[in-house]
């Protein structure tokens, strides 16, 4: 069995490596890279180079030390921005294709009475350095109560309250032209994934939210309710949402959201 090398090894290091290259032959990520498009016209394999890629996190480095000023490698920097940022490539159905696969596998494991679920949240994903990123924006930190230059990442997860799986994605930027700092000008096919992407990135999350989980429920995916916090239950989200599954949500206690209950119930 042949690596890439991510540096100085230890044995920890050596064993990581063998079980991750044991769970891409038993989950056929191969297979799966080719299917969501994640493919290479020359040099490396594709998954030499997303293997070395995936296993920075589970040796403790980041990509700028485990790739790009890493001189044990055998590809350049280069070369993996060039298959991390194919336009071509559907990271989302990658996700949602291997999450399939893991929930199959973790829902043998779960008790028939436990209730599993879907869980929905967005983080903020802050690029405050960066001046010339496509459709970087300004956008809220509810944590720390600020803006900051980046974006808004909506993550949909499945869980049987033990296990949690991530299942589906989308990277938001503004909705409103003036906090978008830099807006999308390159040409590109409009049938391409990087292009609906971009189309996406600037649509409110609602409505992000509901074609992504009516993806993952169309995908197989099975769960008694959505769990989200305040800033999603609102009457609209809320209405577009039961017609695919329960909802469970908190809800903010102002006159605006008790108004617009009464006139919707």
């Amino acid at each position: 069995m042949k690596h890439n090398n991510i540096g100085s090894k230890t044995q920890d290091d050596i064993c990581i490596l063998g079980k991750i290259d044991d769970f891409f032959k038993q989950f056929n990520i191969t297979t799966t890279l080719h299917r969501c498009g994640v493919r290479k016209r020359h040099g490396h394999s594709v998954r030499s180079l997303i293997m070395a890629i995936f296993t920075l996190p589970f040796v403790g480095k980041n990509f700028f030390r485990g790739i790009v000023i890493n001189d044990n490698l055998t590809f350049g920097k280069d070369t993996a921005y060039e298959v991390l940022k194919g336009c071509k490539s559907n990271w989302r159905r990658l996700i949602l294709l291997l999450g399939v696969r893991l929930y199959g596998f973790f829902n043998r494991l779960t008790d028939e009475t436990r209730d599993s679920v879907l869980i929905v949240d967005d983080s903020p994903y802050d690029r405050s350095r960066s001046k010339a990123v496509e459709l970087l924006s300004r956008v809220w930190d509810h944590s720390n109560g600020r803006f900051l230059k980046g974006f808004r990442m909506l993550t949909v997860c499945w869980s049987d309250g033990t296990s949690c799986l991530p299942l589906d994605f989308a990277l938001l930027s503004s909705t409103d032209a003036k906090k978008r700092i830099c807006e999308s000008h390159k040409p590109m096919d409009k049938r391409c994934c990087a292009w609906q992407r971009r189309q996406e990135a600037t649509i409110k999350a609602p409505k992000n939210l509901e074609a992504m989980v009516k993806r993952i429920l169309a995908a197989g995916v099975q769960a008694k309710y959505l769990l989200m916090d305040s800033w999603f239950t609102m009457p609209a989200t809320v209405t577009a949402l039961c017609k695919h599954i329960d909802v469970i949500g908190m809800v903010k206690k102002t006159p605006k959201f008790i108004t617009a209950t009464k006139a919707t119930g």
